[in-house]
């Protein structure tokens, strides 16, 4: 059943009375698209009840259910654009939404909006942190000393091909990196450490 709304009949025949997400035919509504819908049918779809409860509540995610945006993203409605795009970039760390997004397009304006709720900007701001031969280092990951390092206030050095389990990476600065060598927790230089396998 449609929720009684003045642009549901022009939404219902643009989608065919299917989401314009995933093409579902039950528990269909109008969702207005964030964060300055006027509620007009260029800056509103009609959507499911599964794909808005998804897209309003990222811990529902159901990451198949999202492989609809195959389809969905190649829309001719901004709109539409906008909402595949957002979920797109939410789910880009699964592997194959990023392989879609590298194929989407958007025009300037339509990205604009796209990003104006910020979806997609904290991956982006966050510092990576690089070992000594340019891999990805994350918090937990255990890393070998490629040179002998004197550690500070400790009074021992630290010899090169010690492993360090567990790290912790230093939010505000990609080159440090934290970890315990004999008991201590210390500061090491990434360009000093390369990542275990």
């Amino acid at each position: 059943m449609l929720e009684v709304n003045p642009i549901s009949d022009v939404l219902k025949a643009r989608s065919e009375s299917k989401c314009e997400l995933c093409n579902a035919t039950e528990d269909l509504r109008v969702y207005e698209v964030p964060p300055d819908s006027k509620a007009t049918t260029d800056d509103s779809v009609l959507l499911c009840g599964i794909c808005q409860t998804q897209i309003d509540n990222p811990s529902s995610e159901e990451i198949n259910h999202w492989r609809c945006l195959n389809d969905s993203m190649w829309s001719q409605i901004p709109a539409v654009q906008v909402l595949a795009w957002r979920m797109l970039t939410r789910l880009s760390q699964e592997g194959w939404p990023q392989d879609l997004l590298d194929t989407l397009y958007l025009d300037d304006e339509t990205l604009a909006w796209a990003q104006a709720t910020g979806e997609g900007l904290e991956a982006e701001a966050e510092a990576k942190h690089f070992d000594s031969n340019g891999a990805v280092l994350e918090a937990g990951d255990t890393v070998t000393l490629t040179k002998d390092l004197n550690v500070k206030g400790a009074n021992f050095t630290a010899k090169r091909g010690t492993a360090i389990r567990g790290i912790s990476l230093v939010d505000d600065n990609p080159e440090h990196i934290e970890g315990k060598v004999e008991g201590q927790r210390i500061v090491i230089l990434t360009k000093f450490v390369k990542k275990s396998n």
